[in-house]
């Protein structure tokens, strides 16, 4: 299989994006390692679904915006599974509002979790990587780290952010064979975007080349590609997916 004993953590994979991530590793070979922070049962469901495809999974709730636990989860992974090969950083909030109205905590969370975690993640888990001289880090991030979007001030930061750190940790690793990558997703269908109002959805439909908004699995299957040898040449890219929304 594609991925064949590779051992993978997924942050925030308890549902939406991360979920379908998790899953569609396991279905390539990859046994996982789910993180969640609140949502234990669905990050359960995940990894009982992992295990029906004859996978390892494991579930460790840890918020990765704090180092200690960032290294608890890595940690998780090695004495659970034996080894980290593959990163995937996709836990991410967002505390949406103007700048004028945006609330000092507010912006300084979506930061921690969005950008300061996948610092803490990357920072405990390459090390691993480094002495492997084999890894592959693959970051979310999203279209409006690169477009903007008012009222989203924090969250556009953060993915912006995550966008920058992607090339530079590309720079320290690539020489031991580590590839850094992050994908930015447009309009997926998840949750998140769910309580959006209809005239918001319907606007942006409008700009969308294809017709349709994403589904999860579809950006799965891009990190799934950058998780595997036949991505050994690319690092350091952000690979949008996203309907031709920002073209």
């Amino acid at each position: 299989m594609l991925l064949d004993g590779k051992k993978a953590i997924v942050t925030g994979a308890s549902r939406g994006i991360g979920r379908a991530i998790a899953l569609a590793l396991a279905r390539a070979g990859a046994d996982v390692v789910v993180n969640y922070n609140g949502q234990a049962a669905a990050a359960e469901e995940v990894a009982a679904r992992i295990r029906e495809m004859g996978r390892q999974a494991v579930t460790c709730r840890a918020d990765v915006s704090i180092p200690a636990e960032a290294v608890k989860l890595v940690n998780v992974a090695v004495e659970q599974l034996g080894a980290v090969h593959i990163l995937v950083n996709n836990a991410g909030i967002t505390r949406d509002n103007l700048v004028m109205r945006l609330a000092e905590e507010d912006w300084d969370r979506v930061l921690e979790v969005n950008l300061k975690g996948a610092f803490n993640t990357i920072k405990a888990a390459s090390r691993l990587m480094l002495k492997a001289r084999w890894g592959r880090i693959i970051n979310i991030s999203s279209i409006v780290g690169i477009t903007g979007n008012a009222g989203q001030a924090s969250y556009a930061a953060s993915k912006a952010g995550l966008i920058g750190l992607t090339k530079a940790v590309a720079r320290e690793l690539g020489s031991r064979n580590i590839t850094v990558n992050a994908v930015a997703p447009g309009f997926i269908l998840t949750d998140m975007t769910a309580s959006l109002p209809e005239n918001v959805k319907e606007k942006m439909l409008g700009q969308v080349a294809l017709g349709r908004f994403g589904q999860p699995e579809e950006v799965a299957a891009v990190v799934v590609f950058l998780a595997s040898e036949g991505a050994g040449y690319i690092t350091g890219q952000t690979i949008v997916v996203d309907g031709g929304l920002t073209m």
